[in-house]
């Protein structure tokens, strides 16, 4: 969708051929319709008295991604957000979305894999940046964290479906690719429903911080357990074994 800036320097006219009506001498007044997710997004500037100079770069930048050319002159722009880029293949989600069968956990996706999705019984090998959505986002977890004996950060490796593992983690891989990174808010429901689930922080303090939180009776009575035990994961999948490939096809002895 182009932008058509046009008039001289004494009559500062701006105009959008789509969506906006040329305005009275002096006066900006804009629209830029474009779709980056499906919907319809309109942008508009409010009234105001301004020199053609200032109304065609509040313009540019009230439209979204526009290049105005031809300051002096007539100057011509684009609206560079594209709802077809945004459906091709391999593209970031640009909303958080529920995840189907999760009981309410939400994920945005921040990059695509491109390996197999793992499956109930299969292990797999994640990183993830654990916070609470209470305490002002409070980190409780990292993986990056846990060093090996060579210093390198050490994966969380778990069974998908594995109830020792909170539901919420369960959810979000299984419909993540090797390589993928997302980030997801689990609900209470489907968050730490006891202190033996994982993951678990191997930190004592950050563990008894975690819990104490979580599970603080005081503040649950009060109604506070939407906020209280909400989490939020960055997760990273790694690598993903399917249980098939580790059977034993040796035999019976």
């Amino acid at each position: 969708m182009a932008l058509l800036a046009s008039g001289t320097a004494s009559t500062g006219l701006f105009s959008c051929p789509s969506c906006a009506r040329t305005p009275k001498r002096g006066i900006l007044k804009a629209r830029c319709s474009v779709s980056p997710d499906g919907e319809e997004f309109v942008k508009e500037v409010a009234e105001e008295r301004v020199p053609r100079r200032t109304a065609l770069l509040r313009a540019g930048y009230g439209a979204g991604m526009v290049a105005v050319s031809g300051i002096l002159g007539a100057g011509v722009g684009e609206c560079a957000v594209e709802s077809k880029k945004l459906a091709r293949e391999g593209e970031v989600r640009a909303k958080f979305y529920e995840l189907e069968g999760s009981s309410g956990v939400k994920a945005l996706d921040i990059r695509q894999g491109m390996g197999a999705s793992p499956e109930d019984g299969d292990k797999v090998e994640v990183h993830y940046y654990g916070r609470l959505g209470a305490k002002q986002g409070w980190r409780f977890d990292s993986t990056y964290d846990h060093k090996d004996f060579f210093g390198n950060p050490e994966p969380y490796v778990f069974t998908v479906g594995d109830e020792n593992v909170i539901g919420g983690i369960n959810s979000a891989v299984r419909s993540m690719k090797e390589g993928g990174v997302r980030r997801v808010v689990i609900p209470p429901s489907q968050g730490y429903q006891n202190t033996s689930q994982g993951p678990i922080p191997p930190d004592y303090f950050d563990r008894q911080r975690l819990y104490t939180t979580i599970f603080n009776q005081t503040r649950l009575a009060n109604g506070e357990g939407d906020t209280l035990g909400t989490l939020i994961f960055d997760i990273e999948l790694l690598k993903a074994w399917s249980k098939v490939c580790c059977l034993d096809f040796g035999g019976a002895e």
